[in-house]
């Protein structure tokens, strides 16, 4: 069975992939496992100035560096109320990307707190590529929606803002969808969707 490294070490955005690429004919590779058993890569640095620059970045080097079939992906949140802040630097933003998803949503929610309800407008953006017998594959998936006033669910692993975030047209927020409702709409899953289809033809 072909091998799939999913060029991550965030165990939220790991299942969320393997659960939204589940059934083709793949074994899937952590990042971290990787990493953690010895592969290198203190030379990586993800400086893109774009949620496709990163994703690119991340699926070219490690596929180079491994010689596996690689998935990178890259994604973040554009809200209303904080212009010019988040996207790209999402998880890097405000408290910092050294404390606990705990702490970084409670700052996050922190410095929504006097936004009004017609004001708190979001977008989640997720690019991912496929680096695949030596060329990139770009994909790109988005979902509007809103920012809660409080946590609505309990806070997922390496996805803390699903626990706040409602898409449009539903009335709860990502983390208390079943997975199969949550790749439906979110906008990993739409992308996600994407590569399913590139891979259908590769595999």
């Amino acid at each position: 069975m072909q091998e799939l490294l999913l060029a991550t070490k965030n165990p939220g955005k790991f299942e969320e992939i393997k659960e939204a690429l589940k059934g083709l004919p793949l074994k899937f590779v952590f990042l971290r496992d990787l990493v953690s058993g010895g592969l290198d890569d203190s030379d990586f640095v993800e400086d893109g100035h774009t949620f496709f620059e990163n994703a690119e970045k991340k699926a070219r080097y490690y596929g180079e560096k491994t010689g596996l079939m690689t998935l990178g992906e890259d994604s973040g949140i554009l809200v209303d109320a904080l212009k010019g802040e988040l996207g790209v630097q999402t998880r890097r933003w405000g408290a910092g990307e050294k404390v606990s998803d705990k702490e970084w949503v409670e700052y996050f929610l922190e410095k929504m707190k006097d936004v009004p309800d017609g004001e708190r407008g979001a977008k989640f953006v997720c690019c991912a590529c496929v680096f695949v017998r030596g060329k990139v594959n770009l994909f790109e998936g988005e979902t509007c929606g809103r920012i809660t006033e409080k946590l609505e669910a309990p806070i997922k692993a390496g996805v803390p803002l699903s626990s706040c975030f409602v898409p449009d047209g539903l009335d709860k927020v990502y983390s208390a969808l079943s997975p199969e409702e949550k790749n439906r709409v979110s906008h990993r899953g739409k992308a996600m969707a994407k590569v399913r289809r590139l891979l259908e033809q590769v595999l």
